[in-house]
């Protein structure tokens, strides 16, 4: 009884240092949160906690001044070339990335639970690929099917036997998280292949840096300048140790890829060479790169080359992106390529309904993010709930990313929906599907002042060992900027937005000079 009584008490405490925050917080003016989860104020826009001094400021400058800093960032932007290409667009493929002037703020305890459960996340889909490429004992214990992985496109037999060092396949990963109505955390997908968007972290923080200089000083935020030198020791650390003085280099397709620009940030960042595959050559299963001085030899690469393209000796011959004889120095151990090839079978999004499944198995322990609900339609049962109740669902295409190949039910005409239902039908293992959750929502400037838009966040991840994982503190929050679009891909007219974690007390915070 005692124990009750005092459960009671902590509860009504914590309701009214509720209240007295929700009495003192200011209130955003003119700002509707229509009843959506939103990051930084509540139900009737009173500031969270950490929002404070941001929804304060925002109150007091001049109508016109919020507009203004946001075309001098603009115009820094652009200045700086920070661009990403659309395929799709006849219209011009450069684009300049959209970015909004309100910062998205995290929490310390939020983090803290998005950190462990990232951690958590990782060590698991490690096990999971150093197994599916070996003993596939998770396949032999009746966890995921056989078909199910034999099916898969992103699942590589020329990668069978490989033994990653220290058994680590993704050094590098970008999870999408996103928070539902109640604010609940959930991962959306995972990306292990060659995830992009970091530069774009570290320049929309340089930016708001020197626009809004005094509240970011005032703001407790942790560093997230410190990923380019983390990235390099850590692909220096992949190197054997007898290797003195290693060389790394990042591997482009080249300046028509979409994530050009970034290749090209981390690699001037970093201090090391950026190259393409005609600049290296393999030599005694050795790689080189070609130099005015002779052959120069490469000890690590961060490779952003998509496994098909990356050796036509060994996967697709009329690759003219890769390096021949590439594959074969990594079996021999003489480069370190991160990520490893054949990461891409981890992030297929029906082996993503099956990750939790992974952590329980490999780990020993329940998920502390958990997935979205997702419906197989491979299996028959799921399948038929999905055509039934296509309406109400979210589809995509297992091998797609970027947003395309998204089927958005409440948003679709009947027509989109019925075209749909035939993809599925044609290829049930091609499609996933998930309930369609009323995604958070952080205040944007628009045409019509402050609203809401939706967005989702991807942390970055490095991983050096199974006992060596960072997480920056931060990522890259993508906004949905058309009203009441739930789709944030920049190539499907989204932005992004800084992120802002605060520092729990003794944690590093980031300096206006740092």
């Amino acid at each position: 009884m005692n124990q009750v009584l005092s459960n009671i008490g902590v509860s009504t405490v914590k309701q009214s240092q509720s209240q007295a925050q929700t009495l003192s917080a200011p209130k955003l003016n003119q700002y509707n949160a229509e009843g959506f989860f939103d990051e930084l104020v509540d139900g009737q826009t009173y500031a969270r906690p950490d929002a404070e001094m941001l929804v304060d400021l925002i109150n007091r400058l001049p109508p016109q001044e919020l507009l203004r800093r946001q075309r001098s960032i603009e115009q820094s932007l652009y200045q700086m070339g920070i661009t990403f290409t659309v395929y799709s667009d006849n219209a011009g493929t450069e684009k300049i990335m959209p970015f909004d002037v309100i910062p998205r703020i995290v929490s310390a305890m939020l983090w803290q639970h998005i950190e462990a459960g990232l951690r958590q996340r990782i060590r698991a889909l490690n096990r999971f690929l150093s197994d599916i490429y070996n003993e596939q004992a998770i396949v032999k214990d009746g966890i995921i099917p056989k078909e199910l992985i034999d099916s898969a496109s992103s699942f590589l037999p020329q990668c069978v036997g490989l033994r990653p060092p220290s058994d680590v396949w993704c050094h590098i990963t970008g999870t999408d998280l996103v928070r539902d109505a109640t604010g609940a955390v959930y991962v959306l997908e995972d990306n292990l292949r060659c995830p992009s968007g970091v530069s774009y972290v570290l320049q929309n923080r340089h930016i708001m840096k020197r626009n809004f200089p005094q509240l970011f000083g005032a703001s407790r935020v942790r560093p997230v300048n410190d990923y380019a030198s983390r990235l390099y020791g850590m692909l220096r650390s992949m190197v054997p140790s007898h290797v003195d003085n290693p060389t790394v280099a990042v591997l482009t397709p080249g300046v028509y890829n979409s994530a050009y620009y970034e290749h090209s940030y981390l690699a001037q960042q970093m201090g090391v060479e950026l190259v393409e595959g005609r600049d290296l050559v393999v030599k005694d299963d050795f790689v080189y790169m070609l130099t005015t001085d002779g052959l120069q030899r490469v000890d690590s690469i961060y490779r952003r080359i998509d496994d098909d393209f990356i050796d036509p000796e060994v996967f697709r011959k009329d690759s003219t992106l890769g390096v021949k004889g590439l594959m074969r120095a990594y079996r021999a151990g003489n480069v370190a390529l991160a990520n490893a090839p054949g990461t891409g079978i981890a992030d297929d999004k029906v082996v993503y309904a099956f990750v939790p499944a992974m952590i329980k198995y490999y780990l020993g322990e329940e998920s502390i993010l958990p997935n979205v609900p997702t419906y197989v339609c491979q299996r028959e049962e799921d399948r038929k709930y999905v055509l039934s109740h296509l309406d109400e669902l979210v589809v995509k295409a297992a091998g797609e990313s970027g947003g395309y190949g998204i089927l958005i039910g409440p948003h679709a005409t009947p027509e989109e929906r019925a075209a749909f239902a035939e993809k599925i039908e044609e290829n049930p293992r091609n499609y996933v599907a998930q309930p369609t959750l009323q995604l958070s929502r952080v205040p944007t400037l628009s045409d019509n002042g402050l609203e809401g838009r939706h967005v989702d966040l991807r942390p970055y991840v490095l991983c050096s060992s199974p006992d060596d994982v960072w997480v920056m503190p931060g990522g890259l929050t993508r906004v949905a900027l058309r009203k009441g679009s739930l789709v944030v891909n920049s190539s499907q007219g989204g932005g992004s937005k800084d992120t802002w974690v605060v520092a729990e007390v003794g944690q590093p915070v980031a300096t206006v000079n740092d």
